[in-house]
């Protein structure tokens, strides 16, 4: 499960953060995790509580924002939805296709007290 990974950098974020900033507390993290970054939300609900648990963090609201998936079709040269990275265009059905978003994450705010 890598999330429990990508939960510990989101922590280690967090703390660095604390400590430039000087705070205290987070109350809130903010999420912007990528329709096709690969990442399970349930997953990562789960690994933030357990690695945040006695942290600056601990009890902590996450929020999630899912990105939508967005790619370049090379055949018909549309921006279109994908659901999947090696998905076909939902406008040519042609698989020449370059994701152009929705692979992130990214800590977008914090709360803090």
């Amino acid at each position: 499960m890598h999330e429990m990974s990508l939960a510990e950098g989101v922590l280690q974020l967090i703390e660095d953060a604390a400590r430039e900033q000087e705070f205290a507390r987070v109350t809130a993290v903010w999420l912007e995790i990528g329709q096709l970054s690969g990442v399970e939300v349930e997953a990562m609900t789960f690994c933030f509580d357990a690695v945040t648990r006695d942290s600056i963090a601990a009890g902590a609201r996450l929020e999630i924002i899912v990105l939508p998936g967005i790619g370049w079709c090379m055949e018909c040269s549309q921006t279109v939805p994908m659901s999947e990275v090696f998905g076909e265009c939902p406008q040519c059905g042609s698989h020449r296709m370059q994701v152009t978003g929705g692979t992130e994450m990214r800590v977008k705010e914090l709360e803090v007290a």
